[in-house]
Formats: structure tokens, sequence, C-alpha cells
């Protein structure tokens, strides 16, 4: 049974991380804060309370209120949807590398190291060379970096789908050893589920980070939570007078927060604190695929 301290309530109140939406929005809040003390001061000063016309502002808050709400929780979940979609498609690239690796670790004889070494350091590298695939971030492919090293790496300039080139060094490796008479029929088409299973999984990712949400209804959210925040200070101040500050404040934090990671999650890939841990991912899986050739010499 999982239990929870106190006191990590207290740590996680108090300690902005650098992930924490509060420090992102702290410029805006700092100018509501302003902009509402402006607005109650004037309301004070010059004595509207006659006026019902702003009075009966608040009436529209609580029509627009639900509607915003729904609009938000569906833009939330759409988003941790794509989040979770790609959590999954690592998680599958984790398990077929481990599969691949086992398989082939007993298929093949314990005489046959170049082979054994080729495909360890293959099926290591497809994880790390999707992680830069879909962080954008380009990838020298020469088969002289597969050996020994932390592979793929960095380079300026280079057109290659470097994910596919790996996974068809995979595919030439296993078929030379059928072809040299090292696996038989049914090893070889042992084979064929982890190897297809490589380009499945490097396409669903590419579909979630080349199919963003409709930059239309992003905007429309910033919009409707910004006029809806704006208009506030106007209906509170009769009521509550200079605690509509921090009331107005608070109400817009929330809103735009959640827009906010909304906007993190929706895309798993960018590098972001709140995004998937592939480099880490991409390190288990060469560490674990390493692990088992190692186990089976």
């Amino acid at each position: 049974m999982i239990q929870y301290n106190p006191k990590d309530w207290f740590t996680f109140i108090f300690r902005f991380h650098k992930a924490d939406t509060f420090r992102k929005l702290l410029p805006m809040l700092i100018g509501m804060t302003i902009y509402t003390g402006l607005v109650v001061w004037l309301e004070v000063r010059f004595e509207f309370v006659d006026n019902t016309h702003l009075r009966n502002i608040p009436q529209m808050h609580a029509l627009l209120g639900f509607a915003i709400s729904m609009l938000l929780v569906f833009r939330t979940n759409t988003a941790y949807e794509r989040w979770w979609e790609a959590r999954r498609f690592w998680g599958m690239l984790v398990n077929c590398s481990r599969n691949l690796a086992i398989k082939m670790s007993v298929f093949l004889p314990k005489n046959q190291a170049d082979i054994r070494h080729n495909l360890a350091n293959y099926i290591g590298g497809f994880a790390h060379a999707l992680h830069h695939h879909l962080r954008r971030e380009t990838v020298r492919l020469s088969l002289a970096d597969y050996y020994g090293k932390p592979f793929p790496i960095p380079a300026k300039e280079t057109n290659e789908h470097v994910p596919a080139e790996i996974a068809g060094l995979i595919i030439h490796e296993v078929n030379k050893a059928y072809k040299d008479g090292i696996l038989s029929n049914e090893q070889f088409l042992a084979m064929n589920t982890e190897t297809i299973l490589f380009m499945d999984i490097c396409g669903g990712c590419e579909r979630i980070k080349n199919t963003p949400i409709p930059f239309s209804y992003s905007v429309f959210i910033k919009k409707i939570v910004f006029f809806y925040t704006m208009t506030l200070p106007f209906g509170y101040a009769f009521s509550l007078g200079y605690i509509a500050i921090p009331v107005t404040v608070f109400i817009f934090y929330v809103l735009a927060s959640l827009e906010i990671i909304a906007e993190e999650i929706e895309d798993p890939f960018s590098g972001d604190e709140n995004d998937l841990p592939t480099k880490r991912l991409a390190e288990n899986i060469s560490r674990n695929v390493n692990e088992i050739f190692k186990n089976h010499m």
C-alpha cells in the first residue's frame, strides 16, 4: 500500500519547479494584478455601485464558465491521450527490442561474435536514432560508429531517415544469418514480428509528432480565457471590493495553467520537462540489449 507523507504536500505547494506554470505566467499574473487593481480602484473611487449593467456582468461569467471548463477539459484530455499513446509506443519499443535481443542471443551460436555484436549495437541504436529523429535532431549514420560507441552521433546536416536505415541494417543481419545457414526457417520467421514492429512504432510516433492540435482551436481557447478573465474585475469589484484582485488573478492562473499544460504534453517529443524521457528510455534499451547478449555468450 502506498503511503503519502503530509510534508510532500507542502513541498509541492511552496517549491516552484522549473516546469511549474507559475514561473511562465508570472509576468502575466503581475499584469493581471495591476489591471484588476486599477479597475477596482476606479469603481470604488467613482462609486459605480448604482450602475446595474456592470453589476450584472457576473451573470455572463456564470453562463460562460461551464463552456470554458468543458473546452479546457476536452483540450487537456486530448493532449494527454497523445502523450499516453506516445508512451505506449515507446513501451512497445522496449518490449520489441528485448524480445528480438533474447531470440537472437539464443538462436545465434556463440562463435558468431560479429553478427551478435552488430545486432546488439543496431537494436540499441534504433532507440537512440528514433529519439533524435523525433526531436528533429540530425544524426550521422556510419557503420564505423556502431562498434564500441554510444551511437548515433549528432551531426549538422543529413537527409537520411536514420531509424529506417538502422531497421534495414537489422533485417540485413538477420537475412545474412539465414542465407549463411546460421538460422533455420522457423527461427527466421520468428524474427519477422519484431523487425516489422520497429518501423510500425516509428510511424506511430511520427504521426503524433507531425499531426498537432488544430491551431485555430488552440487560439480560440486562449482568446476566450483572456476575455473571460479580463471582464471578471468589473463584476466582482462591487461584491468583493479589493478582494477581487487575488480572486481574479487566481482564476486566471488556473485557467491559463490548464492551457499551458495541454500545450506541453500535446507534443511528447519536444524535450520539455513534462515530455517523455525518450533519451533515458533509449539508454535503458541499449543497456538491456547489451546485457542480454552478454548473458548468453
